[in-house]
């Protein structure tokens, strides 16, 4: 945003990352609430559930030392589809559980199937590599693929992404009926900050992704016995 003579032009990539965040955007996140649904529901054995307590853990000890990792790496290497195979694969392996394995993975997969249809060739490509079995195709891969694609730079895309953790999960909240529409705002704005304080940690070379939610993946692990779950994961 640039401001000349008093009038503020607004730039292509703010709107840009305002498009790609905006929650109608069909990325495929709508099915999933990252462990919130299990770990709420199961609270009763795993301890008192505290939603902006799960959401905040999920931001410092999943999205900012995970997520966001893996991001900015896959964003560095974007312009080579085989070097961004090479960290998939990594992706994979560090990610112990299978729900959150697989939601990436079909997150991804969506994201990139979106693209695909609005004319991204590489997005198409890569969905290919994956078909073939050569890619997995994980979010943060996808992710940095098409929004590297679309001249947003690295500061912007892990704002996105950052975002997104937030706004992803809140939402799962609302539809769950743990939160109204008016408190869940009052959350994003507490918590956004720590968004911009955890992007501003340097990602060095080959960093290795790490996550430390203990309570919301033990949640994730317990059979569902009740049969009766909104979110997949």
């Amino acid at each position: 945003m640039e401001k000349n003579g008093g009038i503020i032009f607004l730039s292509n990539e703010l709107l840009a990352a305002l498009q790609l965040s905006d929650s109608a955007f069909p990325s495929g996140g709508f099915a999933f609430s990252q462990g919130l649904e299990s770990a709420y529901r199961r609270s009763g054995e795993i301890g008192r559930f505290d939603l902006e307590g799960f959401i905040e853990n999920q931001i410092r000890h999943r999205w900012a030392l995970g997520d966001r990792v893996a991001l900015v790496r896959a964003y560095r290497l974007s312009a080579s589809l085989k070097e961004l195979e090479a960290l998939d694969r990594e992706i994979e392996a560090s990610l112990a559980i299978e729900l959150l394995r697989k939601g990436s993975q079909r997150n991804g997969g969506a994201l990139l199937l979106t693209f695909e249809r609005m004319g991204n060739k590489r997005a198409g490509q890569y969905r290919s590599r994956i078909q073939s079995g050569t890619a997995i195709g994980h979010l943060p891969i996808a992710q940095a693929l098409v929004w590297y694609d679309q001249n947003l730079s690295e500061q912007t895309v892990v704002a996105i992404s950052g975002y997104q953790c937030i706004s992803t999960i809140t939402a799962a909240a609302v539809r769950l009926g743990l939160v109204g529409a008016i408190d869940v705002q009052r959350i994003i704005k507490r918590l956004l900050p720590i968004i911009t304080v955890e992007s501003r940690r340097e990602v060095a070379v080959g960093e290795l992704m790490s996550s430390f939610v203990p309570l919301s993946e033990i949640a994730l692990c317990l059979p569902n016995e009740s049969g009766q779950k909104l979110f997949s994961n």
